[in-house]
């Protein structure tokens, strides 16, 4: 029997210098998941890869699914076992429907009750329907985890709060300099994230801020809407002195800001201080950079204690949104359970049709050569009739008496 499997590696347990060598570039996505759903047992899988986790989704016909997904894990970033090991997290059956439903509810981000996952979450099901990886069980389990989703968002205040990553970035920004407003901000990056940083810096009174990011066009889409500079990437580094506040998140593989450039930046300054945020995986900004005097380097992992202080009012929602879990997970298990009928069913419907072709086929053959349309047809139905209940009937006569009342649900009553 097919079992449905979950490998995480996330915030939790692993730091980030673990995450950024397992995470999935987006361009890579296609590729990556039609080369897991090859692998021998695997019959669907989805790869979901954001800043805090990445996690594979998959239904695994045989084999142990663990190891499946591990050696998958490892042989594709190229890590030994032994280093990613201490970092997995697996998930199987009714805890694998438990856990997508925390992720997909924000109970299980580094923000208690974030909505930006939800929207990640529904890119890798899209990603996975694009690249033909999905079956009828995962598709099923990836809807149950959006319309549990809905039903903790709409019967809780899980969401209430204006916490997420980006508003956290903005609170650790206020604790380096007390007034945001007189400061120059540098956001790098154009996704949901740098907008919503954008939208809170606006909040706080920013006036002075600059998009930058590989695609022009759409920095200048956040630029416009905060009355920002925008700048591609290929300029930023001529402009990046001017920059009190730097918070990048790109999709970047490699570092985009190095040792060099900031020490660079920081003589122009003449060494004034400056706040550098990088909450992208794998990360823009190289490690070496927070060892230089005057620059406060901050990753995602150390938005935690800003986090803590700001989630205290959604801790009790949190167990309301756990019991709705626990409720909509027996509606799941219950289409899990009557799952083999349908497929019973349609296996049936695929035979009925194969002898009902036959059929009427020969009646075709037989109506062409000169026969009697009347007989031909009475015929087909006799046939019909006969090949169709002959299984049917062998199969009732063999059974044991007390199955025969389940055969009588299946009888038609035809009254005259």
């Amino acid at each position: 029997m097919s079992r449905i499997a979950i490998l995480s590696v996330n915030h939790a347990q692993a730091p980030v210098a673990v995450r950024e060598r397992v995470a999935f570039a987006p361009n890579q996505l296609t590729d990556e998941l039609q080369k897991l759903n090859k692998l021998p047992g695997v019959a669907a899988c989805v790869i979901l890869s954001t800043c805090n986790r990445s996690e594979i989704y998959a239904v695994i016909e045989t084999g142990n699914p663990q190891e499946i997904l591990s050696d998958y894990l490892s042989q594709t970033h190229n890590i030994n076992r032994a280093e990613i090991d201490p970092y997995l997290v697996y998930f199987e059956d009714d805890k694998a429907l438990e856990h997508i439903c925390n992720v997909a509810c924000g109970l299980d981000s580094l923000v208690l009750g974030e909505p930006q996952i939800l929207g990640q979450l529904k890119d890798a099901y899209h990603a996975g329907k694009q690249a033909g990886t999905l079956d009828k069980k995962l598709e099923k389990l990836f809807q149950h985890a959006f319309s549990t989703a809905k039903k903790v968002r709409t019967d809780t205040q899980i969401g209430s709060s204006p916490v997420s990553i980006a508003y956290c970035a903005v609170k650790l920004s206020e604790k380096i300099f007390t007034d945001l407003s007189e400061q120059t901000v540098l956001l790098i990056g154009a996704g949901e994230m740098i907008e919503l940083c954008a939208q809170h810096l606006h909040q706080k009174g920013v006036r002075n801020m600059i998009v930058a990011n590989r695609t022009l066009e759409n920095a200048q889409k956040i630029a416009e809407q905060y009355n920002a500079q925008s700048v591609s990437l290929k300029q930023f580094s001529s402009i990046i002195d001017q920059a009190d506040i730097i918070i990048s998140s790109t999709a970047a593989s490699v570092p985009i800001i190095g040792k060099g450039l900031i020490e660079s930046a920081l003589k122009q300054r003449k060494h004034k201080p400056m706040f550098m945020l990088d909450i992208a995986i794998p990360r823009d900004i190289e490690p070496e950079v927070g060892q230089l005097d005057d620059v406060y380097l901050y990753t995602i992992d150390d938005l935690e204690q800003v986090v803590s202080d700001n989630v205290d009012s959604r801790e009790k929602e949190k167990v309301l949104a756990q019991e709705i879990i626990i409720k909509q997970a027996q509606v799941f298990n219950q289409w899990l359970a009557v799952l083999p009928n349908e497929q019973l069913v349609q296996s049936y419907r695929t035979s009925a049709n194969q002898i009902k072709d036959e059929v009427v086929l020969d009646a075709i053959k037989r109506f062409n050569n000169g026969g009697d349309g009347e007989q031909i047809i009475k015929k087909l139905a006799d046939q019909l009739t006969n090949k169709i209940l002959h299984t049917t009937f062998k199969n009732i006569k063999q059974a044991d008496h007390s199955d025969l009342s389940q055969c009588e649900g299946c009888v038609p009553n035809i009254k005259k």
